[in-house]
């Protein structure tokens, strides 16, 4: 910036974030209730999903495509990144969204005890792009396959140009080398409430889901929390509420005026 020149002015982008891990709609009480995990998620109010084990068109969960039904009760637009073919169907995880999603990049990671993929998808919000990238990792107390899928992913995250929300079951504990990894290049939006354990739901012993976001300087975090839902998965969610500072020029590029505002595409 020249010298002078007054620096830009910044807007402000609300988000609130869902992480959940869905058991691919199965209960603790052994039901597979789609409606149920739609009621759950609606209570949250979420402007982006991160969902992990989502089926599509799969035998065991009734031949329903998760992500589309999902978005469908919910409002929201969806992504689906499958990690593999299982029982008629694929097996995956999922991105719902309040905004338009510009573009979906399922990004292979190196192979574990199943095959896996992190789901990237670039939303088109009211401030400019902005890209959500869901994982989750293996889940074996070997932490080997998890690190080598979460390095991949850390070199995907340094590949991108817009500000990004990193969210999902990294199947790891806090003070691990995985963790490292991403604490070394993003901001984690940790839980700032007492209850941070996020599985499993009858006996919560262990903080395994994470809401990251690409570093501190434009996001602000105002509140992280672990929502006890008990019934409808094995996980429970994680809801994380945030703030991004972009410049104003590129809010007023997409005509919509400067300030505090709610990134919904309501």
């Amino acid at each position: 910036m020249p010298r002078g020149e007054p620096a830009p002015a910044l807007v402000s982008e609300t988000w609130r974030v869902v992480s959940y891990n869905i058991h691919h709609g199965a209960g603790l009480d052994g039901r597979i209730d789609l409606e149920r995990i739609a009621r759950v998620l609606g209570r949250l109010d979420a402007d982006v999903i991160a969902l992990q084990e989502v089926d599509s068109v799969v035998t065991r969960s009734n031949g329903v495509d998760q992500a589309e039904r999902l978005g469908e009760l919910l409002g929201m637009n969806h992504a689906f990144g499958a990690f593999m073919d299982y029982q008629g169907g694929r097996y995956g995880m999922a991105i719902l969204s309040r905004c338009a999603i510009r573009r979906v990049n399922p990004v292979r990671l190196p192979d574990g005890n199943e095959p896996r993929v992190a789901l990237a998808a670039e939303l088109d919000a009211a401030g400019g792009p902005l890209t959500v990238v869901n994982v989750h990792f293996d889940w074996v107390d070997d932490d080997g396959f998890r690190f080598t899928q979460a390095r991949r992913v850390a070199r995907f995250l340094d590949s991108l140009s817009t500000p990004y929300i990193l969210a999902g079951d990294f199947n790891d504990r806090p003070h691990t080398r995985t963790l490292t990894l991403f604490r070394e290049r993003a901001r984690e939006a940790a839980k700032l409430s007492e209850q941070r354990f996020t599985f499993s739901a009858d006996d919560p012993n262990r903080e395994i889901d994470y809401v990251f976001v690409s570093g501190a300087d434009r996001w602000s975090v105002v509140d992280v929390r672990v929502v006890e839902e008990r019934v409808a998965s094995d996980h429970f969610p994680v809801v994380a509420e945030l703030v991004l500072r972009r410049e104003a020029a590129a809010r007023v590029a997409s005509g919509v005026e400067a300030g505090d505002v709610r990134a919904r595409a309501r």
